[in-house]
């Protein structure tokens, strides 16, 4: 059985939306509560460090080069690595109560994000869609009745899309047809318990909550639990395949990387965790790494 290492030991708050550049052989992932985008060259452990001017919730890799990057205000697009951030869309929602949270591109290259509600008194949060090939414009509303967007991501066939509330502890999933861009058959793929009343980190009789996912090349949904401490793998069917321990309590989201992809790269929290959780657990927010025997999905590229 493969371990974890540790592929980043500056932790982050909330580390999120990893993915693999391919062509750059680089590690990309954001730092929602510290403001910044970041990537790491695994061949050097080099580690560079992107400020941003309000929470990046997700991030996708442009044909074109550069990023494109949902801040709490809208989807900016940069050119290149540390560029200047042009507005292609305004955020849909209020952001004084909701920013982006889990995004990404889909196999035909339109860029997907959720929102997440901060007051998580009600299902507000949503998933929006952007063409960028039709220059900027609106984000369209596709999915609601959440509160915390996750869970984002698409089969091998393009046939199936998946997508999470952490908040309803559910994953659903549709028929999704990429050319004309219908979803349609909604269903719960997965609904996990709920947290106990009274429950608390060390306890147990809690395996978490879906937060962020990726889909191997197999079509297997790879999930990350969290306050659950684990990665369960599981087939298109439903069926739980495997689980794997994380190294921390709050692991956020899988992506496969390196040349094979066969590299699962996970991101963690730190950010309000209590004290004792971060003296008990203080790489909680570090990058993690572990060798899988099926390769990931390679990440899809934003078309404009």
């Amino acid at each position: 059985m493969n371990t974890w290492t540790i592929a980043v030991q500056q932790p982050d708050q909330l580390g999120e939306s990893p993915f693999w550049h391919p062509r750059e052989g680089r590690l990309y992932w954001v730092d929602i509560q510290g403001r910044a985008v970041n990537r790491m060259d695994p061949a050097t452990g080099d580690v560079e460090r992107w400020a941003m001017p309000a929470e990046p919730g997700c991030i996708a890799p442009a044909e074109r080069g550069g990023l494109v990057i949902a801040l709490r205000d809208g989807v900016y697009r940069a050119s290149a690595w540390g560029d200047q951030l042009r507005l292609v869309a305004p955020a849909p929602y209020d952001p004084a109560t909701s920013r982006f949270n889990d995004g990404k591109a889909d196999p035909e290259g339109r860029f997907w994000a959720g929102s997440l509600y901060d007051p998580r008194d009600a299902r507000a949060a949503a998933l929006y869609c952007l063409d960028l090939r039709a220059g900027a414009g609106a984000m369209k509303r596709k999915a609601g009745d959440a509160t915390v967007a996750n869970g984002l991501a698409w089969s091998p066939d393009a046939r199936t899309m998946y997508w999470a509330d952490t908040s309803q502890h559910v994953v659903w999933a549709w028929d999704w047809d990429a050319g004309s861009n219908a979803m349609s058959n909604q269903r719960v793929f997965l609904q996990f318990p709920g947290k106990p009343a009274g429950w608390k980190p060390g306890d147990t009789g809690y395996g978490g909550r879906p937060d962020g996912a990726a889909v191997d090349s197999q079509g297997n949904y790879w999930c990350a639990m969290y306050e659950g401490g684990r990665v369960l793998q599981f087939a298109p069917s439903g069926r739980l395949l495997r689980e794997i321990p994380a190294p921390v309590r709050c692991p956020t989201m899988p992506c496969f990387g390196g040349a094979d992809l066969k590299t699962l790269y996970l991101t963690t929290a730190r950010h309000s965790r209590t004290p004792e959780e971060l003296r008990q657990q203080p790489q909680a927010g570090c990058v993690f790494a572990i060798q899988v025997d099926v390769a990931g999905r390679p990440v899809d590229f934003v078309r404009d």
